[in-house]
């Protein structure tokens, strides 16, 4: 490609659909910035997380292969996991820098790594030693940041492979909105101060950056994730609550973004996208909210983890000035694990058979988003559980949420059906289920599921192997 765009990946954490003024009219946090650059670029309506929580819908978005392949088949990792991304396996990064980028990931990876080890125990840990299978052998030439949420130990910044300083004391944790851990921090690490940091650093960056050669910045925030640490700034200027207020925090991020790009003049060539890696979590204080008229998950039932449409309905927001109309809406069904195709649509290449297996360019979105169609998206909830949506059909394989809200997994769940069907045209907050009145459908989209899973692929081309078993527990629906 002659003129390829410049790419700024901005990954919000935990914030739910509800909370974009831009997309809901009577969301009580009012976000200006955001509002700016969907009226400038083209907000998606009916886009997916692969995963309602945090680090499989983050190896969806880099790998573009649904996270259920990989060897996490429920859960996150934590801040002393190993690597979750397999050894030599394409990533945006990587495709990107082998067709001449600069890039840097600059924020919280939640994707595991290998620490060098001073004793058998997951928090032996050597800081003087560097990380290995981490953001810089995964296609990025430059990483600052943490190695999982902000609420999960080991408390240390982490620069392209080692650790800036290593922890000198133990965090007692903390309770409430500023919920996390106990565990090891580091002299140079305070909890508040860790997205002002990365903010100045993802700044930085942009303010090297020419039009002479193009850039990823992939920028996944800490924020609104606990703890939620609003700055002083912030504090009581959403109207709502501190949940509130630190997403006001993460719309004043991304207008420092846009700001640096328009300060290099780089806004015309600059793919930027703004979206989520999951729903908003409970710790936002639903109740509360909710007695003043804010709901972060808009109409949609669920919230972070489950596998109704509130743990995996997210934003996304998409500004490309060269490309993109300024103003419009898309609402064909879409998924973060679409990004690895679309780059290689845009740089003209084709993806080898064992890498974005499951992806599919937004490219036609970007230049057509009324006759924009994809294939069926699978969805997965934090205990494993599996959804499958075609158009107005979205069928799930489990009795319950599959996550954190009623019915939970287990005693909740007893008596109830084994799988729902929604139609999602005449009922968005999944309250009826009629997969007794629909057996056609649920055939087909089980056996459309069915393939998936075993030809380790949902686009055409050559099957490819899962990562781990063959089989697991949350594969029991194939077996009846």
């Amino acid at each position: 490609m002659k003129n390829p765009p410049h790419l700024i990946f901005i990954l919000a954490d935990d914030m739910g659909y509800g909370d974009l003024s831009c997309l809901n009219a009577e969301s009580k946090i009012h976000t200006a910035h955001l509002d700016r650059l969907a009226a400038g670029g083209m907000r998606f309506r009916d886009a997916h997380a692969s995963s309602a929580v945090c680090t499989p819908s983050r190896y969806s978005i880099l790998t573009g292969r649904y996270n259920w392949r990989s060897a996490l088949k429920e859960g996150v990792t934590h801040g002393f996991s190993g690597p979750l991304i397999e050894e030599g396996r394409l990533t945006m990064a990587s495709l990107l820098q082998q067709h001449g980028y600069t890039t840097a990931a600059i924020g919280k990876w939640h994707l595991g790594w290998d620490w060098a080890k001073s004793g058998i125990a997951p928090t032996d840990v050597d800081y003087s030693k560097p990380i290995t299978h981490g953001p810089c052998a995964n296609g990025f030439d430059y990483f600052f940041g943490i190695s999982a949420s902000l609420d999960m130990p080991p408390y240390v910044y982490v620069e392209n492979d080692r650790v800036t300083a290593p922890p000198d004391r133990e965090f007692p944790g903390a309770t409430g909105f500023a919920f996390c851990r106990r565990g090891p921090i580091a002299p140079n690490f305070r909890h508040a101060d860790v997205l002002p940091e990365l903010t100045r650093r993802a700044e930085a960056f942009l303010a090297r950056q020419t039009a002479a050669r193009p850039f990823f910045l992939y920028f996944p925030l800490p924020a609104p994730h606990t703890p939620i640490l609003p700055a002083p700034e912030f504090q009581g200027k959403s109207g709502t609550n501190p949940y509130g207020d630190f997403c006001l925090m993460v719309d004043d991020v991304v207008g420092r973004v846009m700001a640096a790009v328009e300060r290099a003049g780089l806004t015309e060539n600059t793919i930027l996208v703004f979206t989520a890696d999951n729903g908003c979590s409970p710790k936002a204080d639903f109740p509360g909210l909710e007695k003043l008229g804010h709901r972060p998950s808009y109409v949609f039932r669920g919230h972070k983890a489950d596998i109704y449409e509130g743990g995996h309905r997210i934003p996304l927001l998409v500004r490309w000035p060269a490309a993109i109309r300024a103003g419009s809406a898309c609402d064909a069904t879409v998924c973060l694990v679409d990004w690895l195709a679309t780059l290689a649509d845009i740089l003209g290449v084709r993806l080898p058979d064992n890498a974005g297996e499951d992806s599919v360019s937004l490219l036609p979105a970007f230049r057509a988003p009324q006759s924009a169609s994809r294939m069926p998206v699978v969805h997965h909830s934090i205990d494993g559980s599996f959804s499958i949506r075609q158009g107005r059909w979205k069928l799930e394989l489990c009795p319950g949420s599959g996550g954190w809200s009623w019915p939970r997994p287990g005693k909740e769940c007893e008596g109830l059906p084994p799988i729902q069907l929604y139609d999602l045209t005449a009922d968005i907050g999944e309250r009826r289920n009629v997969q007794h009145e629909h057996p056609d459908v649920v055939a087909h989209l089980t056996g459309l599921l069915t393939r998936y899973v075993r030809d380790g692929r949902s686009t055409p081309g050559t099957p490819q192997p899962n990562t781990g078993p063959a089989d697991w527990p949350q594969l029991a629906w194939m077996r009846r």
